[in-house]
């Protein structure tokens, strides 16, 4: 089978008359008239209005972007995998005001996804100040001790992380 180029028209069975507009190795993107952008298998049921060669890479931005993504995941510090306690997995956080009015819900895995990503925008924040050439070392001292601070104020949520070195550590923590 011939892979289209971007620029292609086909006419889908299911979607109608559009053109490719992005090309992976699986998949063609195409922006159909009456249905908009929708991703089709390579192989899928359509016919070809008008081929134009394939002389792009079979390599999309999407699969480079994806690739990327997986790369910062597994090198940096800033995106990655944290795990939740088994036994808050599927569960509810409930805000139950005193005053009697109405309560606030969430999944307890949302509350715990922000809670990671604060304590990831600290990291960052944490590795700007250590590296800045504008702040003296009394002044990344001070900041950092804020940090540490911050760190110890968030230690209540320590429950939630399924292992230990994922836990907030506070000044007692670095004595």
């Amino acid at each position: 089978m011939e892979i289209l180029g971007i620029g292609s028209r086909i006419d889908h069975k299911e979607y109608g008359k559009g053109v490719v507009t992005n090309v992976s190795s699986k998949h063609y993107w195409v922006t159909f008239m009456e249905k908009g952008l929708e991703t089709i298998a390579i192989d899928d049921d359509f016919e070809v209005i008008e081929r134009l060669e394939d002389d792009v890479d079979t390599v999309s931005f999407f699969d480079i972007e994806s690739s990327l993504t997986k790369i910062l995941e597994k090198w940096s510090d800033t995106h990655e995998k944290v795990a939740i306690a088994d036994k808050w997995r599927g569960g509810k956080l409930i805000l139950d005001p005193g005053d009697a009015s109405a309560n606030k819900e969430m999944p307890i895995d949302t509350f715990f996804h922000k809670i990671v990503m604060v304590r990831d925008r600290i990291r960052v924040m944490e590795q700007k100040i250590n590296s800045s050439k504008n702040l003296d070392d009394q002044e990344k001292i001070d900041l950092q001790q804020y940090i540490t601070r911050m760190y110890g104020s968030l230690t209540s949520f320590n429950v939630l992380f399924k292992t230990k070195n994922d836990h907030f550590v506070g000044e007692k923590g670095n004595r």
